[in-house]
This record gives C-alpha cells, structure tokens and sequence, in this order.
C-alpha cells in the first residue's frame, strides 16, 4: 500500500483504515480467544452500512476487538474504531432483513445542505472501511493498551492512533455504532424495499 508523505500527515486509499488485512484478522482473532476488547452492547443478528460523503474527526484510533450477540456466545471479530468528535455529511445508514413480509430495510439519511451531522465518543465495530483518508500525526504498531484515545485496547495488541482523520467517500459495514451525542441534523428516516447506502 503506498502513502503520499504530506507535512505531518499520511493519505492514501483505505481499506479497513490501513491496517494489513492478514495482520487484522490475526490480531482480532486474539482478542475474541481472550475475550477481550468487547463492544459495549449485545448487537443484534444484523450488519449495516454507513456511508458518508465526507468524515472529518479528531482523536482517532483503531485496534481489535468482538462484537458479542445477545445470546453471549456468538462472536464477531471486528475492528474498533475511536473517534473523539467527529462530522459526517451525506450521512447516509441502512440495514436490510428478510421478513415475513419480504425484504425490508430502514434507511436513515441526515447531515446535506451543508449542515453535517456531529459527533462526540463515537466508537465503531466494524468489518469493513473504503474511502480516501488522510491521517495527521499518526502512529502504526502503538500499543492498544497506550492509544492517545480515552478508549484503549489491550496489552500488547497491535493498533494504530491519529490526530485527526479525514474520509472522502467513506463505505463502511459494522456491527455497532455507538456515541457520547449524535446530532442528525435534517434527518430523514424511512422503510424501504432493501435500499442500501451503497
């Protein structure tokens, strides 16, 4: 993967924010035969899509963990993302299921007209991220337990921290999405026939 080396940052196209797929799955597998690492919640049977025009996001990090269904045995492998605060315009969510009635979907739109949706605490499971990033000040192979996040992973884990993090044409698939405060500005929430963001 090539970088362009910029004044105290590094940009380049992205997936899962950098970190070399092998070593991902090696790392996170770790941490879901340790237990470590779990996301905050019981998620449900379903991934969804987060979609963005642009994110633009202050303290950012990025280490292993598990997203662990209610029944408290399934596990999903994922990678954590931190992001201090952060703005997402043409934030665009979708999560399709099959139903008795058919294929469903809820699709949630918010953060056009110039006025993106904010930010704070916001955490990310997720198992998948395109887009083209630029990282201020970053740090590959820290330590997750010594993250510059308030949220941290564990001893001797590989993770990654930033400054700041910009994405154009952010793609993302996750198992959980959780913040301090979420500000949807110009929210639009709908049920569709299986409408995805991308």
């Amino acid at each position: 993967m090539k970088f362009k080396k910029l004044t105290q940052s590094r940009a380049g196209r992205i997936t899962l924010a950098v970190i070399p797929v092998t070593l991902v799955m090696g790392v996170l597998m770790t941490g879901v035969a340790q237990g470590a690492v779990p996301v905050a919640f019981a998620v449900s049977g379903s991934q969804f899509q987060i979609g963005a025009s642009k994110l633009d996001g202050t303290g950012f990090s990025q280490y292993a963990g598990v997203a662990v269904a209610a029944d408290g045995k399934t596990m999903h492998p994922v990678a954590i993302a931190n992001i201090g605060s952060a703005s997402l315009t043409d934030l665009c969510q979708s999560v399709v299921s099959v139903t008795p009635l058919g294929t469903l979907g809820l699709l949630i739109k918010a953060g056009g007209g110039g006025n993106p949706a904010q930010a704070s605490a916001l955490q990310l499971g997720m198992t998948d991220l395109q887009g083209d990033a630029t990282f201020t000040n970053i740090r590959i192979g820290v330590d997750a337990s010594k993250v510059n996040t308030s949220a941290k992973g564990s001893v001797g884990d590989f993770a990654q921290d930033a400054d700041h993090i910009t994405i154009t044409g952010l793609k993302q698939t996750a198992w959980s999405t959780q913040a301090g405060t979420f500000a949807l500005n110009g929210l639009h929430m709908q049920i569709t026939n299986g409408t995805k963001c991308f």
